[in-house]
């Protein structure tokens, strides 16, 4: 064979080499580059899934008594999750007719009242910046925001007081 030939062909087997050594090394920088995508969007995925809970419940602590309240499901409830999800709201009450711990809650939720008939433990939102803890029984327009659960009436009222009250509304 002439030598001419012969470095042609060296020349197209390492041109092959190579082409093989590039398209093997495209090939696993593909495959972790997909492996990685997938990763990440199982991970948006598992994020956003948590993010996207609703929340059913929030703490309501009074001095060293810590409240559960079950959330009614409508635009009220769905408001005040996302002012939790910012933090804390810490509310000043007072001590309403006997019956109900009354306070500012400092900003507005959406309201949708109705006339209720209160009952002990029922958490309501009055003028639509107001939350109110009833230990007795009203009869007024309310947009109901969830209930206390597991206190009886005795037990709200002395958690409750006869005077002032501090909540801190937190998400569990």
């Amino acid at each position: 064979m002439n030598k001419k030939v012969v470095l042609i062909i060296l020349a197209l087997v390492l041109v092959i080499i190579i082409s093989i050594v590039v398209v093997m090394a495209n090939n696993s920088t593909i495959t972790a580059i997909e492996e990685n995508l997938t990763t990440e969007n199982n991970n948006e995925n598992i994020e956003g899934k948590v993010q996207d809970k609703e929340v059913e419940e929030i703490n309501i602590k009074i001095g060293s008594e810590i409240l559960k309240m079950k959330l009614e499901q409508n635009e009220a409830t769905k408001s005040l999750v996302e002012k939790l999800k910012q933090g804390d709201i810490t509310v000043n009450t007072s001590e309403y007719g006997s019956f109900e711990q009354v306070g500012d809650l400092g900003f507005s939720l959406p309201k949708n009242d109705k006339q209720i008939k209160t009952k002990v433990g029922d958490v309501m939102l009055y003028q639509g910046n107001q939350i109110s803890i009833f230990y007795g029984s009203n009869l007024w327009s309310y947009t109901k925001l969830g209930e206390i659960m597991n206190k009886t009436e005795s037990e709200l009222k002395n958690i409750l007081g006869s005077s002032n009250a501090v909540l801190v509304l937190s998400i569990n």
